[in-house]
């Protein structure tokens, strides 16, 4: 059954790009509400939204399927007044980074169906939305006995036809698998981070010296607290039993450590090497494949669009890549990853003439 008319009640960066993907997947009809008029006001000029609503109640009186896409903090409000107002046809779904508290509070269980899409950014707010912002995640989904087969066969092709992939799961189940794929990573980040900047070796500032490995393991330190202070507080418990597991590993390294034990070493760091094998094999089709293209740019406007433009053009297709900035003066490395070593040599010959200096190596290493 094919959706035709969708509310949004949140239009931040989730929510603006539910409205573009949407729009995009021909959904007729995309009316949101916001309480900030101008965040309302931006994803309407995007084209996230083509009915901007005063209030939640208009803006979900006729929909099929309304979105619920405000912080966490704020969501069992949002859903709640969304169940109220919409009509008894209407589901309800929200995309929250956490889900047993929530769903546990919706008294309608025929009604609601929890949501989380997992992915996002760095940015924040409707004009950072993108109708691509979906493609190939997971999309998780909390169905329940109550559930309607009717309702959930409607949200499910809705996710699909965003380009994500919906994942059936249990509330709790969900809150635990996310307290160690992604809270307890946010929390690490954030105490490594605070580690390294309250310490000085010897007079020298750890964060003036700190290499490639030190800022790749804490991207996401610092993130936006307005949202992670919530998410948090609201998946506390599960967040404090993924710490004490950890606690407890990183007392096995200190016992090897202390005990000079080469053997257990050797075994942590090959379990290691697998699961991050095993990471990638889910990331990409055939991470073996990938080659490395380390370009050094310079820090000046439209190097990274001329850069993307230039291999578009001849057709090179850019699995990932990441900017690692290391000073007005000096620039930075931008690292592009390609398929194959035919495409990663088109590409570094490419670049080598434009004067660029180029390093091509396999992405991944055993």
């Amino acid at each position: 059954m094919a959706l035709e008319r969708l509310a949004i009640v949140g239009t931040g960066l989730i929510g603006a790009s539910v409205g573009l993907a949407a729009r995009r997947a021909g959904v007729r009809r995309v009316t949101g509400y916001d309480a900030d008029p101008e965040f309302l006001a931006f994803a309407a000029e995007r084209g996230a939204v083509d009915e901007p609503a005063e209030s939640v109640v208009a803006a979900v009186e006729e929909a099929e399927l309304v979105v619920v896409a405000t912080p966490v903090a704020a969501l069992r409000d949002g859903v709640r007044d969304a169940l109220a107002a919409a009509t008894d046809g209407a589901t309800v779904t929200d995309v929250g980074s956490t889900k047993a508290a929530l769903c546990a509070s919706v008294e309608d269980r025929v009604r609601f169906i929890g949501g989380h899409p997992v992915c996002g950014s760095e940015a924040r707010g409707p004009l950072s939305g993108s109708a691509q912002l979906f493609a190939g995640a997971t999309w998780f989904l909390t169905p329940v006995a109550e559930t309607e087969p009717e309702r959930y066969r409607l949200l499910h092709g809705f996710v699909a036809s965003l380009g994500a992939v919906p994942l059936a799961i249990d509330p709790v189940a969900h809150d635990r698998l996310m307290a160690l794929t992604s809270h307890l990573p946010h929390a690490l980040a954030n105490v490594v981070l605070n580690h390294a900047g309250s310490v000085r070796v010897d007079g020298h500032e750890p964060l003036g010296a700190a290499g490639g490995s030190l800022r790749d393991m804490t991207r996401v330190a610092g993130a936006n607290p307005r949202i992670w202070i919530d998410i948090f507080l609201d998946n506390a418990g599960e967040l404090r039993a993924a710490l004490g597991e950890h606690r407890r590993r990183i007392e096995e390294l200190e016992r090897a450590l202390e005990s000079r034990d080469a053997g257990w070493l050797a075994r942590w760091i090959g379990e290691a090497g697998g699961n991050r094998r095993r990471l990638l094999a889910e990331a990409y089709d055939d991470p073996g494949a990938l080659q490395r293209v380390r370009v050094h740019v310079p820090d000046r406007p439209g190097v990274l669009s001329g850069i993307t433009q230039a291999l578009g053009a001849e057709k090179i297709n850019i699995e990932d890549f990441e900017l690692d900035h290391l000073s007005p003066e000096r620039g930075g490395t931008l690292d592009v990853l390609v398929g194959g070593e035919a495409a990663a040599r088109r590409a570094a010959d490419l670049l080598e003439a434009q004067g660029y200096s180029v390093i091509v190596s396999p992405a991944f290493e055993d």
